[in-house]
């Protein structure tokens, strides 16, 4: 037996590489390899004009001297023959040979004179005088050429022309128009940075859900993820609602300077002392009941005053950059980059207040069900968690099947209302009668699970594709490249700080829960600390990709210097796109010695 492990070791390898091989061969039958094409000479030509035309990028220009010189020429040649008129021999001039002939022949055309090195293209001119291009010539070190050109098919019997352009430099060079096209839109790369902090500031508040040391010990009993699941939505509309009332009463008072003076002064001065008194640092004595509701209460207008403040501001701010605008002249961008915040800040106050809303409910429901648990008898707690289930089921199955309905248009009720609640409700009932009032579900590790299929999903999806759909929603542009890589970098990010806050030791988490800390409290305090230097590793890493890739992202209409870049490539100019791939080369090698140096401070 012993014998044989060697034979058969021996015999693992050989097909081992057998396998290899035959992956490899298939491989290359996929890829359709044909080494015939690389030597093929016309392709070998192709491929000479473009690297020549890459190596020489579209950076300087001249002012331009046009030199024409023509030559007659007769198609077809008629019976007696024909005989080219002289021309001026102290010049450039051309001579054709034959001097005549039939449609679709070959000429050969010879140049004498030219300004050495010089190059153009060669045109017939029927009788139509239209532009017919035949060729190209380019005459050595004494301005001398020769070249065959075929000519094309004409009908008509007479006296045709062959021209020849040739172009000299002239003057001192200067900034091709190429130069500052590409220099305008370079400008855009910026916008990588923009969508950086953008992805940044949703990816770190996501990446603690996509956490599975955080999430696997959030769990709760069966009611009150009910309740949960019942007061959320209605928690986000009331939000929605507060915010427009909000900006309405804001709209109104901000109409006068007062107004405005008025609403940024006294709500920060009603707020913050309401929080201060609701939210007190130390207590001798547990307060009463009664100061627990009316703490409570203020709490809650604190909130509601904050908001308005935040409407107020945001509305002031917006009225600042379109005042100053229009007074700072070529600095006109920083006005309306003020204008752009106030406008972010106040469509931003609608998902603040919601979220605010949603949190404050779930943090009703989840302890009005803790709370039912622990101090209802348990019929009734089994009944009420019945009821609760059927009712949350139903919510939440029409409100998906109302989302797919977005999607698909179904217009049916029955598909997107009747059928869900139906289905919700028995699958919802089936599962509170399976479960006791007091089981605890592990609602962290489903929340976990959906949060890393979603970035999963978008992070897949490259910001190429991204953009296409974007560049429909707000026109072709960088502000459309900006949101593609915003989306990416959302869901790229948060899988990177997600893993890192795995990866954290547990100690210190330990030690900060054992001392009665609650769990936002142990984020802060056990898991910020450790997770902050690979944080903004992973962000600088993040804004080089992003800087590099907001280049690329005009391919599909994001705009820059990507744009610039398919145009030319689609256009042929290769002398151009040579100069746009040399900014993105410098650009690109900024942004990464200025992100290492930033990393190296940082950690």
């Amino acid at each position: 037996m012993k014998n044989l492990k060697p034979i058969l070791r021996s015999l693992g390898v050989g097909l081992a590489v057998i396998a290899v091989i035959i992956i490899y061969a298939f491989g290359f039958q996929v890829t359709k390899v044909n080494l015939d094409e690389t030597r093929n000479p016309r392709r070998q030509q192709q491929l000479t004009r473009i690297l020549r035309a890459l190596a020489k990028p579209d950076l300087l220009t001249y002012e331009k001297e046009e030199v024409i010189v023509t030559q007659q020429f007769m198609v077809p040649c008629p019976d007696g023959g024909f005989t080219t008129p002289d021309v001026d021999r102290s010049g450039p001039y051309i001579t054709i040979e034959p001097a005549c002939a039939d449609p679709r022949s070959m000429v050969t055309v010879k140049g004498f004179n030219f300004q050495p090195n010089s190059s153009g293209p060669i045109a017939f001119i029927p009788t139509s005088q239209v532009n017919l291009g035949v060729g190209d010539f380019e005459a050595d070190a004494n301005g001398e050429f020769t070249t065959e050109i075929r000519i094309p098919a004409r009908p008509d019997s007479a006296v045709q022309t062959i021209r020849t352009i040739t172009r000299t430099n002239i003057g001192a060079p200067k900034i091709s128009q190429t130069a500052v096209d590409t220099w305008d839109n370079c400008r855009n790369c910026v916008s990588g940075v923009v969508a950086t902090t953008l992805g940044t500031l949703f990816a770190i508040p996501l990446s603690f859900i996509a956490a599975k040391n955080l999430m696997k010990d959030v769990k709760s009993p069966l009611i009150s993820i009910a309740l949960n699941l019942l007061l959320i939505p209605l928690g986000i509309f009331v939000g929605i609602q507060l915010s427009n009332y909000g900006s309405q009463i804001a709209d109104l008072i901000s109409r006068s300077v007062v107004g405005n003076i008025a609403g940024l002064v006294i709500a920060p001065a009603i707020a913050v002392p309401l929080v201060r008194w609701a939210l007190p640092q130390a207590e001798l004595t547990r307060p009463s009941p009664k100061t627990r509701i009316l703490r409570t209460l203020g709490l809650i207008v604190s909130v509601l005053i904050g908001i308005l403040g935040l409407q107020f501001l945001a509305k002031i701010v917006i009225q600042l950059g379109d005042f100053l605008a229009p007074k700072l002249g070529s600095f006109t961008f920083l006005g309306t980059f003020i204008s752009d915040m106030g406008d972010i800040l106040g469509m931003s106050i609608v998902v603040i207040t919601a979220a605010l809303a949603a949190g404050i409910f779930s943090s009703i429901g989840d302890r009005t069900g803790k709370l039912i648990t622990s101090h209802v008898n348990k019929p009734a707690a089994k009944a009420l968690s019945m009821l609760l289930s059927m009712l949350a089921g139903a919510l939440l199955a029409v409100l998906v099947m109302q989302s797919l309905n977005w999607f698909y248009e179904f217009d049916n009720l029955a598909v997107t209302i009747y059928w869900p609640a139906v289905i919700g409700g028995a699958i919802g009932l089936v599962t509170s009668v399976r479960m006791a009032p007091k089981d605890d579900l592990p609602v962290g590790i489903v929340l976990y699970y959906i949060a890393r299929t979603v970035f999963n999903a978008l992070r897949s999806i490259e910001a190429l594709v991204w953009v296409i759909v974007f560049v429909v929603w707000v026109g072709i542009g960088p502000f459309a490249g900006v949101l593609a890589l915003s989306l990416h970098t959302i869901a790229a990010l948060a899988k990177l700080y997600s893993e890192q806050v795995e990866s954290i030791l547990p100690g210190p988490m330990e030690a900060v829960t054992a001392t009665g800390a609650n769990r936002l409290q142990s984020i802060v305090y056990a898991v910020v600390p450790q997770i902050i230097p690979p944080y903004i590793s992973f962000t600088m890493y993040r804004w080089d990709i992003n800087v590099r890739m907001s280049t690329i992202i005009g391919f599909a209409g994001g705009g820059g210097i990507g744009f610039l870049l398919y145009q030319n490539i689609n256009l042929l100019n290769y002398r151009g796109a040579s100069l746009q791939m040399l900014a993105i080369a410098l650009v690109v090698a900024s942004m990464d010695y200025l992100s290492s140096r930033l990393r190296e401070k940082a950690i």
